[in-house]
């Protein structure tokens, strides 16, 4: 507070909207970011209200922004955060793929760059980046994955300690305790709250054990894809119908003791984690489950919809503890006074399919993976609500925090500030593209590798390495992307438009597989 507001305060006088405004106006702004794992836009009411209803993340939205364009640089968790705190596309910060991959902490990092510029930061959570966090004042993250029940954390200390509860919860807890009580008040704060949530196996809450058991979720339109046109899509490994593909014990639960399937013992070892009276209750309810899929013995289609179906209810019972908890720490935000000087953000790594294509898992260009939800509750003195519908990307969170930190955005970050848009300016040479690359072949769910490019309307997709297709969609036509009419009587023209496009944002980017599928030519 400025020497005159403070002298007015004590002798009670009311304070000046002006000056209080320009008091604000010079006080830096603080950042919650709030990420999940796998959390998808159809899964959140604010975007789809077919499915679940998520009244706390609405809250964010509703009180803000909700991005309509949001998407990723690469659809699979330690390469998306790589790209989130580095502002850089995977082939550039050196995390392409989970498999084998370790992240070089040594680089230049978004949380270093705020350092210097006076922030405290700090995460909490799910880092999934394999080496030990760097550019952090604070930091407790999970070991890999993460468990659910009594989960494990690592400290700064670099000791492994079990906590009691359920992850979604004491993720919370530490984020609010570290506000309250762990952070420098006079200092401004980014503070990273990821989840683990909404990924799989979907292990619920005890509270919500029971929830949507009596809920039918209705089949996507495309569930039965046969793939047609489509080699890459046929010869993914991610298939609902499949027991090899979605494990009927370790994601569906159909589970007798001793039954042994390729996760089973994964699944073992995740719930033998809970406490013995919530062992009790969790058993009660998958053991009736495991008799009556036995007594049903669903074959064909009937096993694949009664597996969707246990798919679907338990990952909305995970979703449903995470929206309280976003509730909560917007309760505190506002409890705490914080509210108003603080850009909240949610956002997931990457979408997810909740059987599009009788698919679950991401990874593909195709919008469910490659979008992600997007909703940020803005401070005073940004004014834009409602949609944006510029197109962005999960680089772009780097030069923003950057920004309306007041900190120099460095020449080698790729993404843009979102912050004009925040403002509610829509500048009229915003990006018309984006450029996409997945890495992680031969791999779990086994998706070939693939870049390629979306425009408004278009988007063009090569598969390369142990194979060579090329994929083209009209989005306004086909949404859904089942049509691939590349190489179609009449497409020529976008075709090679679309292709010059790829070729220079693969230059702009300086993505070296441009040497080994040249597309100039």
């Amino acid at each position: 507070m400025t020497r005159k507001l403070f002298s007015m305060a004590l002798l009670g006088l009311p304070l000046c909207p002006a000056l209080a405004q320009q008091e604000a106006a010079h006080k830096p702004y603080n950042i919650v970011y709030i990420m999940t794992d796998d959390h998808t836009a159809q899964m959140m009411s604010c975007y789809d209200q077919r499915y679940v209803e998520t009244p706390n993340l609405d809250r964010i939205a509703n009180d803000g922004v909700k991005f309509v364009n949001s998407f990723v640089a690469n659809s699979l968790s330690g390469p998306s955060r790589a790209c989130m705190f580095t502002g850089k596309h995977s082939h550039k910060n050196g995390f392409t793929h989970n498999e084998n991959g370790i992240f070089d902490g040594s680089q230049q990092t978004m949380p270093k760059l705020l350092q210097k510029a006076g922030y405290q930061t700090a995460i909490i959570g799910k880092w999934h980046l394999v080496s030990l966090p760097t550019g952090f004042d604070y930091w407790n993250i999970l070991p890999e994955q993460g468990d659910y029940y009594n989960p494990r954390f690592i400290t700064m200390q670099n000791d492994t300690v079990v906590e009691k509860g359920y992850l979604t919860n004491i993720i919370t807890d530490k984020s609010i305790d570290w506000m309250e009580n762990q952070r420098d008040k006079s200092k401004p704060f980014i503070l990273f709250i990821h989840h683990k949530a909404c990924h799989r196996n979907w292990l619920p809450e005890m509270k919500y054990l029971n929830e949507y058991e009596d809920k039918t979720f209705a089949l996507p339109d495309n569930f039965y894809d046969d793939y047609a046109g489509r080699k890459a899509a046929a010869a993914q490994e991610m298939e609902i119908a499949n027991n090899d593909h979605m494990d009927i014990v370790y994601d569906t639960k159909i589970y007798k003791p001793g039954q042994k399937t390729r996760l089973s013992a994964n699944y073992e070892a995740m719930i033998n984690r809970m406490d013995p009276q919530d062992r009790v209750r969790y058993d009660s309810l998958y053991n009736a489950i495991t008799a009556d899929f036995e007594k049903k013995n669903p074959q064909g289609k009937e096993l694949a919809e009664y597996k969707y179906q246990r798919y679907m209810r338990d990952y909305a019972k995970v979703l449903k503890s995470l929206d309280d908890n976003v509730g909560r720490v917007l309760d505190y935000l506002k409890e705490s006074g914080l509210l108003d000087n603080t850009l909240v953000v949610y956002t997931s790594d990457q979408g997810f399919y909740m059987g599009e294509h009788g698919w679950f898992d991401k990874r593909f260009m195709y919008e469910e993976s490659f979008s992600t939800p997007l909703v940020m509750r803005l401070p005073d003195g940004l004014n834009a609500r409602g949609e944006i519908k510029e197109m962005v990307q999960n680089i772009d969170y780097a030069p923003t925090f950057l920004d309306l930190a007041g900190a120099p955005i460095p020449d080698d970050i790729q993404g843009e500030s979102l912050l004009p848009l925040l403002k509610g300016e829509h500048p009229k040479n915003w990006r018309k593209n984006l450029y996409y690359h997945f890495y992680e072949y031969p791999a779990e769910h086994m998706v070939k590798r693939h870049y390629g490019i979306r425009t408004e309307r278009y988007k063009l997709i090569h598969f390369y390495n142990d194979i060579d297709e090329w994929e083209l969609y009209d989005l306004k036509n086909d949404p859904k992307e089942m049509n691939n009419i590349y190489g179609k009587k009449g497409t020529e023209k976008i075709t090679k438009e679309l292709k010059k496009q790829l070729w220079d944002l693969q230059i702009q980017y300086d993505d070296p597989i441009r040497n080994k599928y040249p597309l100039n030519k």
